[in-house]
This record gives C-alpha cells, sequence and structure tokens, in this order.
C-alpha cells in the first residue's frame, strides 16, 4: 500500500516540492488549507502532514501556532529546505519581454532587488503555484510567474531566470506530523522539544516559569507569543528547547514550568536536523 503524505498548496507548491524531496516514496495530497492538512492525517486518509512552521525572511507562518494545539498530532521530525525562487515564463516568452511577475506577496517581497532591477512590477496573487498554472493558461509573453522549477515542469513553463532571490540563505523550516511517535528515543542523537503553554496571571510568572530552563542548564531554541482568539488578556506560548522530556534536567524544568503554568502541552520531541549544527 503506497504511503501518502499531505501539505498544504496546489501541485508545484514549495511544500509539494518538500514532500518529493524529504519522502520520494510517499504520494504527495494537495490541500486547500492548513486545517485539511491535518484533518487527513487525523482522518488516517494521509501517514504523515507536512507543515512550514517558519521562514528566515518572513518569519513565522500565519495560523500554525493556532492550529497546532488543536491537532490531534504529534510533532516527530523537521526538515530545512533552501528556497530558491524561479521566473517563469510562457513557452516562446524571454526575460526581455516580461512586464509583469505575480507570485505570494512573501515570494514577491524576497525578489525585490531582481524585479526592481528587471524594471519588473509585482503583482501579488494568492499562492506561487496557483500563479504559474494562471500564467499556463492565459499564454501572455509579458506575464510571468515566481514559482519553484517544479511548478515550471507541471504546468510547462519556461524558466527564465533562476536563483531570483534576494537572500542566500532563504530558508524554511517545516515540521512533520504523525499520529504518534513511533520511534523509540536513539542514543547519541540531539533532540528537540516543542511545547506551548500558558502562564499564570500572577507577578513574574513568565520569568519564574522560564527559571527552571536556565537552572538546569536547558538551552532555548525560541519562545514565541501569540494572543487567543483575539483576546489581549489571553497569551500563549510556542516554545522550542534543546532535549527530550525523559533527561533529568527537562523533567525538572518542565515541572517548575507547570507550577506556574495554567496549562503545558508537549507538541513533540524529535531529533534536531543536522543542518542545525552547520
Amino acid at each position: 500500500m503506497i504511503k501518502k503524505i499531505a501539505y498544504q498548496g496546489r501541485p508545484g507548491a514549495y511544500s509539494h516540492l518538500v514532500c518529493l524531496k524529504a519522502f520520494p516514496k510517499y504520494e504527495p495530497v494537495a490541500c486547500e488549507s492548513f486545517e485539511e492538512v491535518f484533518k487527513k492525517t487525523e482522518d488516517k486518509k494521509t501517514n504523515i502532514s507536512l507543515i512550514p512552521i517558519e521562514n528566515s525572511q518572513a518569519g513565522r507562518v500565519a495560523d500554525i501556532h493556532n492550529l497546532l494545539p488543536m491537532s490531534k498530532l504529534v510533532i516527530t521530525g523537521e526538515y530545512f529546505h533552501k528556497v530558491n525562487h524561479h521566473l517563469l515564463g510562457c513557452l516562446g516568452s524571454s526575460l526581455a519581454t516580461i512586464e509583469t511577475a505575480e507570485s505570494h506577496l512573501h515570494a514577491l517581497a524576497q525578489c525585490k532587488e531582481f524585479l526592481v532591477e528587471k524594471k519588473i512590477k509585482p503583482v501579488v496573487s494568492a499562492d506561487t503555484a496557483g500563479a504559474a498554472e494562471e500564467i499556463s493558461k492565459v499564454n501572455d509573453k509579458t506575464r510571468a510567474a515566481i514559482a519553484s522549477e517544479l511548478a515550471a515542469k507541471i504546468y510547462n513553463l519556461t524558466i527564465l531566470a533562476s536563483n531570483i532571490e534576494d537572500a542566500v540563505n532563504n530558508t524554511t523550516r517545516f515540521l512533520i506530523m504523525k499520529e504518534s511517535s513511533e520511534e523509540d528515543r536513539l542514543r547519541d542523537t540531539d533532540y528537540i522539544t516543542s511545547f506551548i503553554f500558558q502562564v499564570r496571571n500572577i507577578p513574574s510568572a513568565l520569568f519564574k516559569a522560564l527559571g527552571g530552563f536556565s537552572t538546569n542548564k536547558i538551552n532555548m531554541l525560541k519562545i514565541e507569543s501569540y494572543m487567543l482568539k483575539g483576546s489581549f488578556k489571553a497569551t500563549q506560548f510556542y516554545a522550542d528547547i534543546e532535549g527530550h522530556p525523559q533527561d533529568d534536567n527537562v523533567k525538572q524544568a518542565f515541572e517548575e514550568l507547570g507550577f506556574f503554568s495554567k496549562e503545558v502541552k508537549i507538541l513533540g520531541c524529535y531529533p534536531a536536523s543536522r543542518l542545525r549544527k552547520n
């Protein structure tokens, strides 16, 4: 039976490209929304959900932090993908004929210097692959799309310029999510634990809640705050730390975190990507 992996976007999206690279033996399943991605795996229609969580240029992906706590899935891995944007045109077009470039807002922003230099007007589209599909239909030699090389192949477009992103380190971090964690803890492997928490409404609660990580010498890789349901009074925190919940120092830190928090939920513990060491 063929295993399947769910991703958000149309065929040719960067998430689709990552599915093929990270899980070449899995069948990618396109989904309209992140909610649908989660549900596909929760309903056992797919084996894995691939979720982009943050980009080195654009920051965190909208809505993901609100969706993660509600999902029944757990994080079992991470994957870093270097984003390479390409200018795609219909057959017969050239860089000299292009007047406009259509793509997702973030992709356009990440290629701003190239577009200014070539005097190409940016046009916002819903997504990169959707822009490529649109360009393939109109057959207009003055219009182009900024998308992946996979989109060029799927929609039979010509790559007019490659690697046009402004930043050479433009990287997106993806989370690999499954119904449960199937693997036992690996020896001699660095782990990351991701979790969310809400602190109690008392003075210095956040300072005290995080104190256990400092005293137990745990490296906190990231902490982000965001409002819950649009309320200015309810704040939730998302955090990544180095370590595994079975480690004694991590256990002690979570005990202290729990004392000063209304809620603590571990979203997953998983091997750290080897790219973190570079």
